[in-house]
């Protein structure tokens, strides 16, 4: 997924792609729910790709609260900093299990040496993660409980389509009540008041696992969000003119 997610961002050659295949010949690690990945404080080993499975950055106060600062999807690069950084600042939790594989510093910047278009992908792909931190900062901030918990549903429906794992009505969220509060900054009360608010509004439903927006357009309109901050319309401009290669990571 790593191609797919890069080439939303620059137009990959074969050439880059194969370069990218050779950069993740690196063995599949598994990390099971609930667990970490890698704890603040921790030396930095290599960048994370997330292969399948949802995981999360987060901070944990001295007292154990917890403020999850990201949420990590099949095909997110996370961590380019880690090149630069001698200790961990967050910590990296499997939500579910996860499949991700650790990508050395040093092919990330053989790859970003040797291939143009690979480093642009990544500066975009970094910048888009800086404004989507803009954008939860805003959230927790200035928006009411049923707008950041909203805003939040679109964000992931957005970004699971762009991977192919939702078509934007539907998606699986494996997320708890505890998540989505340490996401929003909400207590876990307030959390199931306001999915209760949601459904009653007939903007979501939710069935075991899997979240249904029934009318994107009006939770878009009823949560304040703007998808301006994911920059969808790079990729949108780089689609319209065609890309080439379609290799992706399974």
């Amino acid at each position: 997924m790593l191609i797919r997610r890069l080439g939303n961002y620059a137009r990959l050659t074969a050439e880059d792609e194969a370069a990218i295949q050779q950069a993740l010949a690196v063995p599949v690690r598994r990390a099971h729910a609930r667990r970490d990945i890698i704890a603040e404080g921790a030396v930095p080993r290599a960048v994370f790709l997330i292969v399948s499975g949802w995981a999360c950055q987060f901070k944990t106060l001295e007292d154990g609260r917890r403020q999850i600062v990201g949420f990590l999807l099949p095909g997110d690069c996370c961590d380019l900093n880690n090149l630069v950084l001698r200790r961990m600042d967050h910590s990296i939790g499997a939500l579910t299990d996860v499949r991700y594989v650790e990508i050395p510093g040093e092919a990330i910047q053989l790859l970003t040496r040797d291939h143009p278009r690979i480093g642009k992908a990544l500066w975009w792909q970094m910048l888009v993660h800086l404004s989507v931190q803009r954008e939860w900062t805003t959230n927790l901030g200035q928006r009411n409980a049923m707008e950041r918990l909203g805003s939040l549903l679109c964000e992931l429906a957005l970004r699971l389509r762009d991977v192919g794992l939702s078509n934007g009505e539907c998606y699986d969220l494996p997320l708890t009540q505890t998540d989505l509060a340490d996401a929003t900054g909400l207590t876990s009360v307030h959390i199931n008041r306001t999915l209760q608010q949601l459904r009653a509004s007939g903007l979501i439903s939710l069935s075991g696992r899997v979240l249904r927006i029934p009318n994107f357009a009006a939770l878009q309109e009823a949560s304040l969000f703007t998808p301006d901050y994911l920059h969808r319309a790079q990729r949108d401009a780089r689609q319209s003119h065609g890309t080439v290669g379609t290799a992706d990571l399974a």
